[in-house]
């Protein structure tokens, strides 16, 4: 619009300014439903687990993916859980792993199952290099579990039967091999393929606590996550370096 020899920008500037808030507006909307499909995203299915005696249980297991993530980036594991009836008690048991506000994402990635008896065991990994230095930063790299008398309670390593060598379920994204398999029951011989493939070749092996559970400890600078103690909103090196994301402060929510 001319006034004069003067062009007024004002109904040309408003218009840009409308388009670019309905823009806005598009890519918030977008960025919350992505959000809250990522909440949403979970996967269960039926796993077979081959046993140290050659016998074979299904466990059911369950996954949900939510926690601290990059925007368009899926979240990581935030919640498992595992259940099986026990082959001698006939109970039903279920452990479970949820959301850690510390860690930003569950505590552990599932290893292997076994039974002894009456009793039933859990090897574990720390998720992650928080959760890693949260649970004492272990080596050999384990978590272990041990069912009896009706609860789950934490084991030394040492406590492991020996005759416990291989890992049994799947490790590295269970959800989503699940998925890829078809969404049946996944049987031993596709925990063993599925555990055995992947990235890993001669010139870039499977690390060797996935091989078999390890009784010796690693060598210094295998396990690559750096010292980290708890502090007030987050986490930081010894030398006072804070971690790169602050964590809300520890809310009871260990494993179950």
């Amino acid at each position: 619009m001319f006034r004069g020899n003067e062009l007024s920008l004002t109904p040309l500037i408003s218009k840009q300014t409308s388009m670019m808030k309905r823009w806005a507006i598009g890519i918030s909307l977008v960025i919350l439903v992505g959000s809250i499909s990522a909440c949403a995203d979970g996967t269960s299915w039926k796993e077979e687990v081959l046993l140290h005696d050659g016998s074979r249980l299904i466990v059911e297991r369950s996954v949900v993916r939510k926690g601290r993530h990059e925007p368009f980036q899926r979240p990581p594991i935030g919640e498992e859980s595992l259940s099986f009836k026990h082959p001698v008690t006939h109970e039903r048991i279920r452990w479970k792993d949820e959301y850690g506000d510390d860690v930003g994402m569950s505590n552990f990635g599932l290893l292997m199952l076994e039974v002894d008896q009456k009793a039933a065991y859990i090897v574990a990994e720390p998720r992650g290099c928080l959760s890693y230095n949260k649970w004492g930063r272990p080596n050999p790299p384990y978590v272990v579990f041990k069912f009896q008398g009706g609860d789950w309670k934490l084991i030394a390593l040492q406590e492991l039967p020996t005759r416990f060598k291989t890992p049994n379920l799947i490790m590295s994204s269970p959800d989503d091999e699940a998925k890829q398999a078809g969404g049946g029951l996944v049987t031993a011989e596709m925990v063993d393929q599925i555990n055995n493939k992947g990235p890993f070749s001669a010139a870039y092996p499977q690390p060797p606590q996935y091989k078999a559970i390890l009784r010796e400890p690693m060598k210094l600078g295998t396990l690559d996550c750096p010292i980290m103690v708890r502090i007030k909103g987050g986490w930081e090196s010894p030398g006072g370096s804070k971690a790169p994301i602050p964590i809300k402060p520890v809310v009871s929510n260990e494993a179950k």
